[in-house]
């Protein structure tokens, strides 16, 4: 089975729904289908953005640390899943759960596989 990431986006200035706790409480039942299915790997979510540093070590010297998201943009990154799926399909199906759960765009993308000795 190939391994995925799904990414759910968002943006910071978006207000907290009304109903939170019934997000929350599908995305719990969510992950616990995606355990039980044996397709749970990792997951999580994140804190707003304003809250990330970069580091930059790319050139000579110390690494320079930068606050903020690397990405200046109005969306952001909020949470992921890692899962595994036989194939696209049934992935996208698991996305599909995934965002109607935590009522966000969820980006699907492969892990690249491990070459062959």
């Amino acid at each position: 089975m190939a391994q995925y990431l799904l990414t759910v986006h968002g943006s910071d200035s978006d207000p907290v729904p009304d109903n939170v706790e019934v997000i929350l409480a599908a995305v719990d039942r969510f992950n616990t289908d995606l355990q039980a299915s044996g397709s749970w790997v990792f997951a999580g979510g994140l804190h707003p953005s304003t809250t990330a540093t970069v580091v930059d070590a790319t050139g000579a010297g110390d690494p320079i640390l930068t606050d903020g998201p690397y990405l200046e943009s109005k969306e952001h990154l909020g949470g992921f899943w890692i899962v595994e799926a036989p194939d696209l399909d049934a992935v996208l199906e698991l996305a599909g759960r995934g965002s109607a759960a935590c009522a966000r765009p969820v980006e699907v993308r492969p892990f690249q596989s491990e070459p062959d000795n």
